[in-house]
């Protein structure tokens, strides 16, 4: 397997993560393919600041240990302890929708929630999911959060 076959999923810890998790995991399962995980650390994101202990965060190594944390509990809800095979995670500094949209060209798919934290009310989509849709150097897929459950109906 290369890193070409890979099935990239970006995640933020929103509901909308969980399912595009869920169904990532399930297309990388059916296409016997790598599954990489990432998260951004972005000065703009609204969702790692409010899982951070009170006082102030001393480096970037601290952020980053919150940010791994955050995406082993993702991870966690998603799979519980049925993990796809070929699971790897990384956390990237930078603003998600770029540093997805790089990572997007050593992959067959980008999997990514319809909308994150910080999005309004009444958006398609988020503004992370339509950078990616627009650049992107692969497919992308963009996960409703009620994915699973119009598959579960599908069944």
């Amino acid at each position: 397997m290369s890193d070409n076959d890979r099935i990239l999923v970006g995640i933020d810890g929103s509901e909308y993560s969980t399912a595009a998790l869920r169904l990532a995991g399930r297309l990388a399962s059916a296409l016997n393919a790598p599954l990489h995980v990432v998260t951004c650390l972005g000065f703009s994101d609204f969702y790692l600041p409010a899982h951070l202990p009170p006082g102030e965060i001393d480096s970037t190594a601290e952020l980053e240990a919150v940010a791994k944390r955050l995406m082993a509990q993702a991870i966690d809800r998603a799979y519980g302890a049925e993990r796809p095979e070929h699971l790897t995670t990384a956390v990237k500094s930078g603003s998600p929708a770029k540093v997805l949209v790089d990572e997007s060209r050593n992959a067959q798919l980008l999997v990514v929630g319809r909308r994150g934290h910080g999005g309004l009310l009444g958006q398609l989509l988020g503004s992370v999911s339509a950078a990616c849709t627009a650049h992107a150097h692969c497919p992308v897929l963009v996960v409703s959060q009620d994915a699973e459950e119009d598959h579960g109906r599908n069944r």
